[in-house]
């Protein structure tokens, strides 16, 4: 590509448990080992799961050296903080730049655990985004949404939640969780849905003023992908019916109508979902 990328790229594919001293014999012999030798057997543990987390990571890295997919996800992740810096300095802030962790069929998060069938997603209380690429695979088989820019728009969509951490948003769904009808917050999480997609918008808009990112289709492959993921689709293929109340993301329709308009202002401050008729 060409294009810098981003050193807040965190690959866990392949990565293995720690060492750990329990109890019984085990413990009887560290304590004798601690006895005669007055080291801690927990340091030189340490010490041998350091190095065989170190070899893990080196043989991960050297793979994603090579690895298409992981290198596009760090460049666009680069194109992102790029753009989400210059975006906030022109509204006199400081943009804080996200992680984004990469694995294999399952992960924990500060948020808890989550497999690859819950997609891509975005961890607020460590403010990480994670995605299985295999995601990605699904997207265009699955969902019939291929292309780089559709791939691009769901990693721009994740880190459109970083915006909301950063800015507040989050903390204010928290609060209310539990303090209202479950219809009622999935109809908030909509809204936080759809500024996500806003978000995205505005990145692509900016992020091919800045670097001319975009070629003849790469929008056209967004909006199939915003389309392709609405929840009355995703319904209507799962159960055979659609149910608004249990909408969490919102329409296809509207997820392409505020991921347009993002693109189509490129402003920041007009994506207050929260407080609009028009969705």
């Amino acid at each position: 590509m060409g294009r810098r990328e981003s050193g807040n790229v965190e690959d866990r594919r392949g990565m293995g448990g720690g060492l750990a001293i329990g109890g019984g014999i085990t413990g009887i012999i560290a304590l004798l080992f601690t006895l005669l030798t007055g080291q801690n057997p927990l340091e030189l543990l340490g010490m041998a799961e350091q190095g065989v987390q170190t070899e893990q990571a080196s043989a991960v890295n050297s793979d994603v050296k090579n690895d298409p997919m992981a290198h596009f996800v760090g460049v666009v992740l680069a194109d992102t903080e790029d753009v989400w810096d210059s975006v906030f300095a022109a509204n006199n802030m400081s943009y804080s730049h996200p992680k984004l962790v990469l694995f294999n069929q399952s992960v924990s998060s500060a948020c808890g655990n989550a497999s690859s069938a819950t997609g891509p997603f975005y961890c607020p209380a460590d403010r990480k985004v994670y995605i299985d690429l295999s995601f990605y695979d699904d997207l265009k088989n699955r969902f019939g949404a291929p292309g780089d820019f559709a791939m691009a728009y769901v990693i721009a969509h994740e880190v459109g939640h970083h915006i909301q951490q950063l800015l507040g948003t989050s903390d204010k769904m928290d609060r209310l969780r539990g303090k209202i009808s479950e219809v009622e917050y999935n109809k908030l999480s909509v809204r936080l849905e759809l500024q996500a997609d806003f978000y995205a918008g505005v990145w692509a808009r900016h992020a091919d003023r800045m670097k001319g990112i975009l070629d003849e289709g790469d929008i056209e492959e967004a909006l199939q992908a915003a389309n392709a993921i609405g929840d009355d689709r995703l319904q209507q293929q799962s159960r055979g019916e659609i149910v608004p109340d249990a909408f969490t993301h919102g329409t296809s329709a509207q997820r392409v109508r505020w991921f347009k308009k993002g693109y189509t202002t490129g402003d920041l401050n007009q994506g207050d979902t929260f407080n609009t008729n028009n969705l």
